[in-house]
């Protein structure tokens, strides 16, 4: 099957999900990645015993990353572009403490539970930094397809933003301390803290860059259209950027200068949002033209899973499960007791947080090359995780922001 008819399967597929899924009410995103399963190589591998590669193939799988790419990119942009300053001020304090937290104890539940069950250190310390990373894309559309709003909402979205630069520099640390542990090498400050805090700030720098020429761009443009280009435009290139970072590998003074994809349009969404007074109109036309491009993200993913490996999972990867959710739930009410925050958030945010998809599973693919004793049992772990945690998790937010009075009866 060419690419062409297999996007078209693949949306195909998506929307006749939504219909089956809206019977049981359950989030569109579950109904994307269980269509998503359903046509993807692993589960047809495993019905016909590897006679039939699936309605899409692992090939096509691979030829899509580039809309996987652009859509991790909008998802960022339209995250960023609820970062208003106003609302940020208020809210703040509580941010910062709730996110840091979250992370903190979602890293420490995993790395106190692998070793207390026998695991290596090494493996234990690594396993535990991958657990602070949250997917933002699933817990975004949930809050859009309910129109969701409220306390646990307005925090939710910053936190899940705000999470993959602190994941970010966790992990360099434990992933720098666990190669220290298990191969002998020194520590250095370059690998654990200067290296992740430039990828940080530089990417913070090229976002608002880009997102000052946009709240630029958008008074010499008017037409709906034109600002619409304009956002796809910045988006793309904000990704394309990433991108030859990656092949170009630029060093300053023996720091190899890298962005983060999330960061960047993140940080492009949020400084348009503030600096142009028609952010709304803007932000409007864009929400109208993503949602195809969602989906497909979706589907993809769902695809791209590997049931096969449920089976692998193994004592680790169920402790890992466990732990992981409980530091989530547990931080995030720790964080949201100590900075005051309204009674919902400290009951239901903990359950927003338990999506888990890109981020991780780059940070596991990272593993492979630096621990590579430990590589193929990680990855395993973290593939499993994010197969369970996709389908779970935007159940689980939904559930939370119902729980919450932010979701409306009649959404």
């Amino acid at each position: 099957m060419n690419t062409l008819l297999s996007l078209g399967v693949a949306m195909t597929i998506g929307l006749l999900m939504t219909r089956l899924i809206k019977l049981i009410r359950l989030p569109n995103v579950t109904a994307f990645l269980i269509g998503g399963l359903l046509i993807g190589p692993s589960f047809w591998t495993l019905v016909t015993g590897g006679k039939f590669a699936g309605i899409i193939t692992a090939e096509t799988v691979d030829n899509f990353d580039i809309i996987v790419t652009v859509a991790l990119g909008f998802i960022a942009f339209s995250i960023g572009g609820e970062f208003r300053l106003s609302e940020v001020k208020k809210l703040g304090k509580q941010i910062l403490v709730i996110t840091v937290l979250q992370a903190l104890c979602a890293a420490g539940f995993v790395f106190a539970a692998e070793a207390l069950f026998g695991f290596d250190f090494a493996e234990a310390l690594v396993l535990g930094a991958i657990a602070t990373a949250t997917a933002p894309a699933a817990t975004l559309l949930v809050v859009r397809q309910y129109k969701a709003d409220g306390p646990v909402t307005r925090t939710l979205l910053p936190v899940v933003a705000f999470d993959d630069a602190i994941g970010l520099m966790i992990f360099s640390i434990s992933v720098a301390l666990a190669r220290t542990l298990s191969n002998g090498q020194s520590l250095t400050v370059n690998s654990m803290l200067v290296e992740p805090l430039c990828e940080i700030i530089l990417s913070l720098v090229v976002g608002a860059v880009f997102g000052f020429l946009v709240a630029i761009g958008v008074k010499f443009f008017k037409s709906r259209a034109n600002r619409l280009s304009l956002c796809i435009a910045a988006v793309l290139i904000d990704v394309g950027l990433v991108k030859l970072f990656e092949t170009l590998k630029p060093t300053v003074f023996g720091i190899e200068l890298s962005l983060s994809s999330l960061l960047v349009c993140m940080m492009t969404g949020a400084v348009f949002c503030n600096l142009c007074g028609e952010y709304a109109k803007v932000l409007e036309g864009t929400d109208r033209w993503t949602p195809p491009l969602f989906m497909l993200f979706f589907v993809i993913s769902g695809a791209d899973l590997n049931i096969s490996l449920l089976p692998k999972l193994g004592l680790i990867g169920v402790v890992y499960l466990i732990a992981r959710a409980l530091g989530k739930y547990f931080g995030a009410r720790l964080g949201a007791t100590i900075a005051k925050a309204d009674t919902n958030i400290r009951k239901y945010l903990g359950l927003t947080l338990l999506p888990q998809a890109g981020v991780a599973i780059g940070m596991a693919q990272m593993v492979i090359g630096e621990l590579p004793q430990y590589g193929a049992d990680i990855q395993a772990v973290v593939l499993c995780a994010t197969l369970i945690y996709e389908i779970v998790g935007p159940i689980a937010t939904k559930i939370a922001l119902v729980k919450a009075g932010e979701i409306k009866k009649d959404a």
